[in-house]
C-alpha cells in the first residue's frame, strides 16, 4: 500500500514506484534540517545514553578519534582555515562535540615488559548426549552409573618417562656379556691315515644271482639292537669294499636272537667268517651261526642258570661241546657237496649275555681268528685269549710206544744198581706205513673267556676284517675311542658309520658287536 493508503493497480506499479531512482530513499522529515546526525542523537538520547555517550570514535587501526573542544575546534579551523589538511565532516555514528584527528605516523611502540600469562585451567567438555546407534553399527557396552565418574578438576596422568640416554651414569653394575656361542661339533672323518683307502666306499657291483638259488643270497649290510637289563646292545655287518667293487658276497654272518623271558632271558650274538678264495664262503658262515644258534637255543635254559651262577668250568666244557658239533655239522656238509672240510669251513665267535639286570658276566667262546676289546676309561684292552701255537702244543708220548716207564711196572725192569733190564732178540721190525699226503694242520683250538662288566665299560666283538686295522692301526681305535668316550650309546646309523670307518690296505669285511653298559 502506498503512503496514503491507496491500493496499488498492479505488481509491477508497485515495484517501480518503490525502487524509482526519483523516488526519495526516506519519508518527509519532521523539520527541515532534519539529518542522520539529528536521528542519531534522538535515538542516543532514547537508549539512555544523552551526553554520557562518548565522544570518541575509532575507524579501525588507522585512526584515533580525540575529543577536542568546541571552542579550541573552532579557534583552530579560523587560524588553519585553507592552510591545514582538509577536515572531514563528522560521521554519523560520532559523538556530538567530537572530531576524528588526520592519520599521523604511529610512534614506535616500546616493547612491553613480559609478563607471565597464567595458564587458564581445563574446563571439562561439556557432556554429550549419544546419538542412537545405526543398524550396523555393535551395541556399546552398557552405562554403568555405579562406577565413578572422573573428576575433571584431577590434574592429568604424568607423561611416560623420557628413554634414558645411555651414556648416562647407571649406578647398577653393567650386565655380564652373553656367552659366546658353541663351536660347531667337528666334521667325521670317513677313514683314518695319510691317504684315503683304494676302493670306493659306497657299493659299486651286486654279487651274481641264480633264478633256482635266491635264498642264497645275503645283504650287503645287516643292522641290528636291542636293550636288556643294564646294557645296550649294537651289531652292525657290512660288506668291504674289495668285494664291494669286484660284486662279491659278504663272507661274515651275523645271527642275534633271543632264548626264554623275562631275567632268564638268554641273548645270544653269533660271528662267523667264510674262508678266503672259496666257494660259497659265505654259505658255510651262515650254516655255522645258524647251527650254533640251534644248539645254544636248546640249552638256553641251563646256559643262563650257569651264567649268573657263575660256574666258568660248566659253562666251558658245555660250550665246548656245542661248538664241536657245529664244526662236525660242517665236516659232514662239506662231504654232501663233495668239498674238502678246509674248503667249506668258518670262524666262528659268539657272546652269550644274560638279561638280568642284576648279572653283569659277559661270556665269550668260539673258534677261528678276530678280536674281542674292551673299551674301559678310554682305552683299548685286547681280551682275546692266549692260545699257544700248534707247534708248541707238545703231549706226552704213549705208554708202550716209546714212553719212559713209571710205577711198580718200571722198577721190575730194573736192577738193584738201576740197570734197565733190555734183551736184543735181533727181530727185524716191519716199516711203518708210507703216507704221501701231507698232514692236515691241527684244528683250531676253543677260545673261551667270562668276565664281569664294570659301568661304562664297552665290550666289542668283531671278525678279522675289524680286527686287523683296530690292532694295525692306533689312529683307527683312538677315533673310535674319542667318539665313544661319553659312554652312551650311538644310534643304530651312528653305529654303523663307526664301525665302517676305513682304513688303507683294509678292505674285508666287517662285522662288530658291541655291548654298552649303563
Amino acid at each position: 500500500m502506498s503512503q496514503q493508503g491507496d491500493r496499488p493497480a498492479t505488481t509491477d506499479d508497485w515495484w517501480g514506484r518503490l525502487y524509482d531512482e526519483s523516488a526519495r530513499d526516506t519519508g518527509p522529515a519532521g523539520t527541515p534540517d532534519d539529518t542522520i546526525d539529528d536521528r542519531f542523537d534522538s535515538a542516543a538520547d532514547t537508549f539512555g545514553g544523552g551526553d554520557d555517550v562518548p565522544s570518541t570514535r575509532t575507524y579501525g587501526h588507522a585512526v584515533d578519534a580525540i575529543a577536542v573542544d568546541d571552542d579550541e575546534d573552532d579557534a583552530g579551523d579560523d587560524e588553519d582555515e585553507g592552510v591545514g589538511p582538509a577536515s572531514r565532516p563528522p560521521a554519523w555514528w560520532e559523538s556530538r562535540g567530537g572530531r576524528p584527528v588526520t592519520r599521523s605516523p604511529a610512534p614506535t611502540p616500546e616493547p612491553a615488559p613480559e609478563q607471565s600469562v597464567p595458564t587458564p585451567a581445563p574446563v571439562a567438555p561439556a557432556p554429550l548426549t549419544p546419538r542412537p546407534r545405526a543398524p550396523w553399527e555393535p551395541p556399546t557396552a552398557a552405562f554403568d552409573p555405579t562406577e565413578p565418574a572422573a573428576d575433571p578438576t584431577s590434574p592429568p596422568a604424568p607423561a611416560p618417562a623420557a628413554p634414558r640416554d645411555p651414556r648416562a651414569t647407571d649406578p647398577r653394575p653393567p650386565a655380564p656379556p652373553p656367552p659366546p656361542p658353541a663351536p660347531a661339533p667337528a666334521a667325521r672323518i670317513s677313514h683314518v691315515g695319510d691317504s684315503p683307502p683304494t676302493y670306493e666306499a659306497e657299493p659299486t657291483a651286486l654279487p651274481a644271482a641264480d633264478a633256482e638259488e635266491l635264498d642264497q643270497l645275503v645283504a650287503d649290510t645287516v643292522l641290528d639292537g636291542a636293550r636288556y637289563g643294564t646294557y645296550t646292545l649294537r651289531a652292525a655287518s657290512l660288506r668291504g669294499d674289495s668285494a664291494r667293487y669286484r660284486g662279491e658276497p659278504r663272507r661274515d654272518a651275523l645271527l642275534t636272537a633271543r632264548f626264554g623271558a623275562g631275567p632268564g632271558a638268554l641273548v645270544l650274538v653269533a660271528v662267523a667268517t667264510g674262508a678266503r678264495a672259496t666257494e660259497g664262503a659265505h654259505l658255510s658262515a651262515a650254516d655255522a651261526c645258524r647251527w650254533i644258534g640251534g644248539a645254544v637255543g636248546r640249552s638256553h635254559s641251563r646256559l643262563a642258570e650257569d651264567i649268573r651262577a657263575g660256574r666258568r668250568g660248566d659253562l666251558k666244557s658245555g660250550l665246548h661241546r656245542l661248538t664241536d658239533r657245529t664244526y662236525g655239522k660242517l665236516r659232514a656238509r662239506a662231504a654232501e657237496l663233495g668239498r674238502d672240510p678246509e674248503e667249506y669251513t668258518a670262524s666262528l665267535r659268539c657272546l652269550l649275555l644274560s638279561a638280568d639286570p642284576d648279572c653283569r658276566t659277559r661270556v665269550f667262546f668260539g673258534v677261528g681268528g678276530g678280536g674281542l676289546f674292551r673299551l674301559r676309561d678310554g682305552a683299548w684292552q685286547d681280551l682275546e685269549p692266549l692260545v699257544p701255537e700248534p707247534s708248541e702244543i707238545r703231549g706226552a708220548p704213549v705208554v708202550g710206544y716209546g714212553s719212559v716207564p713209571t710205577g711198580a711196572h718200571a722198577a721190575t725192569e730194573q736192577t738193584p744198581d738201576g740197570d734197565r733190564l733190555t734183551m736184543d732178540l735181533e727181530i727185524t721190525k716191519a716199516p711203518g706205513p708210507l703216507v704221501e699226503e701231507p698232514v692236515p694242520p691241527p684244528p683250531e683250538p676253543f677260545r673261551f673267556r667270562a668276565s664281569v662288566a664294570r659301568p661304562g665299560d664297552t665290550l666289542l666283538l668283531t671278525s678279522v676284517g675289524l680286527a686287523e686295522p683296530l690292532r694295525g692301526v692306533p689312529a683307527l681305535g683312538d677315533e673310535l675311542a674319542a667318539r665313544w668316550a661319553d659312554g652312551e650309546p650311538p644310534g643304530l646309523a651312528t653305529y654303523l658309520a663307526d664301525v665302517g670307518l676305513r682304513a688303507k690296505g683294509y678292505a674285508d669285511d666287517r662285522t662288530a658287536v658291541g655291548v654298552w653298559e649303563a
